[in-house]
């Protein structure tokens, strides 16, 4: 006999769900039908409850064909958004403001994307009293090189980071991200250096966690020192990072004396 079906939490739509129910009863019938059959009776005809089976699957299956036509809509209308985006800033398309890095030539842009895509810029740009715009059309971002600035800019018209990003750009983008008030950069760039986390760049995740306000990635990292706790402490960056980091390598000492005292999994 078929079990009863429960309906997972998030998992499936309601038209799935009343077919998955209907084939469940279609099946519980039949085994009752042949278990009195077996007695020597036979229940009346099941031609309703198929037909009732039959359209609890077709309209599964029609939810499922405009879920998947959502999505593919969903897609194009996001490509087509960010290609035009893109497309604007690369070629310099009726750009009206200059971007300066620290170093390196400034970068045209264009100042509504910068004010849509971040609360501080908006303030910055629409010259308010604590954060006001210099004279001219231009922007400086002295704590940016050129590279970073180009990566800052390109995720602020794409909304993606890009597949060749280096750890120091995902780094100052991360600072930047928290310094601007781009939470989605935040996000993206917490992703990214939290999936390549490891021993020998630990610390430098550490530091920039700590800077940038991450606590999701200050967690990750953390306990990537507790895993690699010998080879961490001991490594000449060590010396460096603890000159630089009094209250981590307290928060680190603490953490490492707390999961030593824990007890040992039994397996």
């Amino acid at each position: 006999m078929a079990s009863m079906y429960r309906l997972p939490r998030n998992a499936i739509c309601a038209a799935c769900y009343e077919g998955a129910k209907a084939i469940i009863a279609f099946f519980n019938d039949d085994d009752d039908e042949h278990a009195d059959a077996d007695q020597g009776s036979v229940k009346p005809s099941r031609l309703t409850k198929l037909n009732s089976t039959i359209k609890g699957l077709r309209d599964a299956w029609e939810e499922v064909k405009q879920m998947r036509c959502r999505e593919e809509e969903t897609k194009q209308r996001a490509s087509f958004l960010q290609e035009g985006f893109a497309a604007a800033w690369k070629d310099g398309i009726h750009t009206d403001i200059a971007i300066r890095p620290g170093t390196g030539p400034p970068i045209q842009a264009h100042k509504a994307i910068l004010a849509t895509r971040s609360e501080v810029f908006r303030h910055i740009l629409a010259g308010d009293d604590d954060c006001k715009a210099p004279a001219g059309d231009s922007l400086s971002l002295p704590e940016l090189t050129h590279d970073e600035l180009s990566h800052l800019l390109a995720f602020l018209y794409t909304g993606s980071l890009a597949t060749c990003a280096e750890e120091r750009h995902l780094h100052a983008l991360l600072v930047a991200g928290d310094k601007y008030d781009v939470p989605f950069l935040r996000r993206a760039c917490e992703a990214r250096l939290a999936a390549g986390v490891e021993a020998g760049n630990v610390l430098r995740t550490l530091e920039v966690a700590e800077l940038s306000s991450s606590a999701a990635l200050k967690e990750r990292a953390m306990g990537t020192v507790v895993e690699h706790a010998e080879e961490v402490v001991f490594s000449p960056e060590y010396e460096e990072f603890a000159v630089r980091n009094a209250a981590l390598c307290v928060q680190i000492t603490r953490t490492l004396l707390a999961n030593k005292s824990l007890p040992a999994k039994t397996p």
